[in-house]
């Protein structure tokens, strides 16, 4: 009896595996071709006035981490499967909640990426987008005592935009 329901959970774990291997992975809400084994992400272009000199390959970084991290995709500069180029094109800040009189309550960071996704296994250009987000702080703190701090948060929150404009099907 015993080694007949061995036999059985055998052989519905085998069935469970073949039918697994041929789905899509899928990893923190990634869905991913199993045939896609590599990513490549050169350095970020720096368009941007006003951008530190290293915020574009600080944001390649972070996108190279991303992607690292919460997929099983390996870096390689070799024929990578799939590709990612972008652009930094707008580093700005703009008064926001403007006060009576001259003066403003709340300045805001605006970061913009221009990503370009390819599939390079297929030859094609997936989707060209802007992704943008901001940071928002108080017109009496000096920027340059915030600048780390939002320029890690806009990152972050770029960062997670396009890995799921990339890897998502929502």
């Amino acid at each position: 009896m015993k080694l007949k329901l061995v036999g059985i959970l055998t052989l519905c774990l085998l069935i469970m595996v073949s039918i697994f291997q041929s789905c899509t992975i899928s990893l923190s809400g990634a869905t991913l071709d199993p045939e896609l084994k590599t990513f490549y992400i050169p350095n970020f272009i720096n368009n941007a006035e006003n951008a530190l000199p290293s915020l574009s390959q600080r944001l390649t970084e972070d996108l190279k981490d991303k992607v690292r991290a919460e997929s099983r995709l390996v870096l390689s500069e070799e024929e990578p499967d799939i590709e990612f180029r972008g652009t930094l094109v707008d580093y700005r800040i703009t008064a926001e909640a403007p006060r009576t009189g001259e003066s403003t309550a709340i300045n805001r960071l605006t970061i913009t990426l221009a990503i370009s996704y390819f599939n390079n296994r297929k030859n094609t250009e997936i989707w060209q987008k802007n992704f943008s987000f901001f940071y928002d702080f108080s017109s009496a703190i000096d920027f340059s005592s915030v600048q780390e701090t939002a320029n890690k948060a806009i990152s972050k929150q770029i960062m997670e935009d396009i890995f799921n404009a990339a890897f998502s099907n929502w």
